[in-house]
């Protein structure tokens, strides 16, 4: 038991703390407030305090629990809503109504609710650390499996299927030295520390996310990581939302890092009214909400990309794909950087502590495509999917620049292109991925193996209108060949018809894989066909005016069902229209 001899907003520096430990988590207080410790020295323990530490002086007990901050596992972690370190805002709210009061305890996992356990394991069994013993049906979508701590090893002596809470004994486990060890199906990971796995293998499948300018120019593997940088205003938000919702993974995690309040309540709002279309129900069904807001505790923001990342890793685990979105990792780096700060240790970049770069690497190189623990090889993958919120939209700062060097994915967000009302406004003309070339096996052989010719047509000719553009302005457009300004329409049609994307409109927010392949072969169709036209003397300003243009545009409104169809109908009007045009000019 230590006493505190100085108070310094969150952080509070206690003596007498010699039995403690680096990172042990702490209670101070008479109030019995959650603190974490970030250094010793001698006897003295500086502590981040996760709570509002006003009232609190010297003097004050702090007494050690003698383990680090940790998340409770098991069933019940979907649906639910937390704050930074795991406490369920729900059941707080029952508990002292709609503010949290300081030192309120209410476990993570409700202990009275009951869960039908189906045990997959038999007595007689040998099991080591991962192995699954049962399963749950957590939500109607999925079936959460009930597996052996990590590093306990052994035989099950005994197993029993029923309805039980998270803290009932399900199994016995006699150890090598014969010692009894009770299985419940909860268990205890501290947030710090990455979860362990067999094998971790380089991402090599697409994130499928139905975002036509993410799977076709930037795509991100499952087991991968990305960034989205983007000033206010250009739409990171809505575009978390269509990662969640759309993406193709099994689970999703999604943690509002100091967030504005409203913004935060919005999602809150908005998750359980979203229809997750792999089952009609409820998106909450395979979601788990962390919500940290820029108003809570400035020290728990700094934990929550931990607890949330934990979460994901132990359903990883299970075999499943889980995506992880951070919003926003600026947020989380201005804790760190205030902590830092009250520790009186040396500011790097713009006051950011100086291992701002290490910490994000412990936070997205947790991410990946892994082989499981456990003696069945199960295949588990986690995305790690984080937004950059930089001051005036200049990715020159620290964060975004640390993060660049980590990730393999860039989406940088455009403000400019969020005025026009482009959205996604993905610029693509700073975007990058370097999965590309590691995907393109995959992507020959699922769709076409002319996808990444496609796609690669579709960056080199918004390329070469950036740089049209640039002598339009000065010489205007009458100065261009028609071969040129031919170039000019084409990469108008990728832009308007492909790329821009309403999250909002049922048949557009979501594009499938061959659909998008069609997209673009329709545009590159009509362009080969009008620049043969043009080479037998077919007037550019008709060509750009002909019906099938707007067929075009609005195909990415046809129903998945009838694309195909449609396609057919779109590809014999454009040659029609277009012949028509070569017999004009030749009469």
């Amino acid at each position: 038991m230590g006493k505190i001899v100085k108070v310094s907003g969150p952080l509070v520096v206690a003596t007498g703390m010699q039995d403690a430990n680096m990172s042990d988590v702490v209670r101070v207080g008479e109030q019995r407030l959650i603190g974490e410790i970030l250094n010793m020295t001698g006897d003295s323990a500086s502590i981040q305090v996760y709570e509002e530490t006003s009232g609190i002086g010297p003097g004050a007990e702090v007494v050690t629990t003698g383990t680090p901050l940790s998340v409770e596992l098991g069933p019940g972690l979907l649906e639910n809503i937390y704050d930074g370190i795991q406490r369920p805002l729900e059941g707080i709210m029952k508990v002292c109504g709609a503010n949290i009061k300081r030192g309120v305890e209410v476990p993570a996992l409700d202990r009275e609710k009951k869960w039908d356990f189906v045990a997959t394991a038999k007595v007689g069994d040998q099991v080591v650390g991962g192995d699954v013993i049962g399963t749950v049906q957590e939500t109607s979508s999925t079936v959460h499996k009930i597996m052996v701590p990590i590093g306990m090893k052994g035989t099950i002596s005994s197993i029993t299927s029923g309805s039980f809470t998270v803290a009932d004994v399900v199994a016995t486990l006699t150890t090598e030295k014969g010692e009894k060890k009770d299985l419940t199906m909860m268990q205890k990971w501290p947030v710090r520390v990455g979860r362990p796995y067999k094998k971790k293998y380089p991402p090599h499948i697409p994130l499928s996310t139905g975002q036509r300018v993410i799977d076709t120019m930037f795509p991100v593997a499952k087991g991968g990581t990305a960034a989205i940088p983007g000033p206010f205003g250009s739409g990171k938000t809505v575009m978390q939302h269509a990662l969640a919702k759309w993406s193709d993974v099994d689970l999703v995690v999604y943690i509002g890092c100091g967030e504005r309040g409203n913004e935060m309540t919005d999602v809150l709002r908005e998750f359980p009214e979203l229809t997750d279309p792999r089952t009609g129900k409820s998106l909450m069904e395979r979601t788990v909400l962390i919500a940290n807001t820029s108003d809570m505790p400035v020290a728990a923001r700094e934990a929550s990309i931990y607890t949330g990342i934990t979460i994901a890793e132990y359903y990883r685990d299970m075999g499943y794909s889980v995506a992880v979105i951070a919003d926003s990792t600026s947020r989380w780096a201005e804790a760190l950087r205030e902590m830092s700060g009250r520790l009186e240790e040396m500011p790097g970049e713009e006051g950011y502590p100086a291992y701002l770069t290490s910490r994000l690497a412990q936070f997205y190189e947790r991410a990946g495509q892994v082989v499981c623990l456990g003696s069945d090889g199960r295949m588990g993958a986690l995305s790690a999917i984080g937004a950059v919120s930089p001051q005036g939209g200049d990715i020159s700062e620290p964060v975004t620049q640390a993060t660049l060097r980590i990730v393999k994915v860039f989406w940088g967000l455009d403000s400019s292109l969020a005025y026009r009302r482009h959205f996604p406004a993905i610029n693509w003309l700073n975007s990058y991925s370097l999965y590309r070339d590691r995907l393109e096996p995959w992507f020959a052989e699922h769709v076409s193996p002319k996808w990444m010719e496609y796609t690669g047509r579709c960056l080199k000719t918004l390329q070469l209108e950036d740089s049209l553009n640039e002598i339009v302005k000065l010489v205007g457009v009458d100065a261009l060949s028609a071969e040129d300004r031919l170039t000019l329409e084409s990469a108008r049609s990728i832009r308007e018809d492909f790329l821009q994307q309403n999250a909002f409109e049922d048949e557009d927010c979501y594009t499938a894989l061959d659909k998008q392949y069609c997209m673009m072969g329709l545009v590159f169709a009509f362009e080969d066909k009008a620049r043969r036209a043009i080479a037998e003397g077919a007037n550019i300003d008709k060509l750009a005016e002909l019906p099938v243009r707007e067929r075009i545009g609005r195909f990415k409104s046809v129903p998945y069902a009838a694309y195909k169809t449609e396609a057919e109908k779109i590809t014999a009007e454009m040659t029609e229209q277009l012949n028509g045009l070569v017999q004009e000019a030749k009469v």
